[in-house]
């Protein structure tokens, strides 16, 4: 066993539950999504032995090699969290259990229309840009409702909730505090979509203090990440 991962993940999982304390939660009510991002896919097993069984990936390319090489493992759920081009919808739908960065009608289409004949809906969730800056990932706060409702006209997609990146420039608890307004207007389209998907390594605490359900954890659990060439 990777000891140092085994002590990186126990520290997170404790950091979460003090944080889910301090705010008056149950931290069972936390989903800790490991995000693998440019590690080996044998990481992913290394963690799964752990008892992780919610996994992250921001490439579709990546998540398809990875869930291929490591295979089926029960009860293991891969969480698309990248921005998606259309024309990976197909590949993406095959391997995720949620994708939460649906932020256009298209792209909601085109997860919609690489269902197959049989299996479950999809979870999907509605990104929110909290920039100012337009060419971000994520539907402006201001379409956040017509968007949900075209996913929750897509029969073979289930509306989960919201999804966002504090700015970088921004205390990250204001904007938190901003996508709930956010989650406010999905709820009001579809009353049970209460997944709230926000906080990193760096700005966990302040995404539980503000309701998410769901932290996108990467180098705190996992280390740093390996070099590219």
């Amino acid at each position: 066993m990777d000891t140092a991962l085994a002590d990186r993940l126990a520290a997170v999982d404790e950091g979460i539950a003090a944080s889910a304390r301090a705010a008056g939660r149950d931290p069972a009510d936390i989903t800790r999504i490991v995000v693998t991002k440019f590690h080996p896919a044998r990481l992913v097993s290394d963690l799964y032995d752990l008892g992780v069984r919610d996994v992250g990936e921001n490439r579709q390319q990546e998540l398809s090699a990875k869930a291929a090489e490591v295979g089926a493992l029960d009860g293991l759920r891969w969480h698309f969290i990248g921005q998606a081009q259309t024309n990976k919808a197909r590949a993406i739908r095959a391997v995720a259990s949620a994708v939460h960065s649906v932020d256009r009608s298209r792209l909601a289409d085109a997860l919609d229309a690489a269902a197959p004949e049989q299996g479950d809906r999809l979870d999907v969730l509605v990104q929110v840009n909290l920039t100012d800056d337009t060419g971000r990932g994520g539907v402006d706060p201001g379409e956040v409702a017509s968007l949900a409702a075209h996913v929750a006209g897509c029969p073979t997609l289930r509306l989960r909730g919201v999804m966002a990146v504090a700015p970088l420039d921004e205390q990250p608890a204001r904007a938190f505090e901003r996508l709930r307004g956010s989650a406010d207007a999905v709820r009001r389209v579809v009353p049970d979509a209460d997944w709230i998907s926000a906080g990193m390594t760096g700005d966990y605490p302040e995404a539980v203090a503000m309701g998410a359900t769901h932290l996108r954890i990467g180098s705190a659990i996992t280390g740093p990440r390996p070099v590219r060439g």
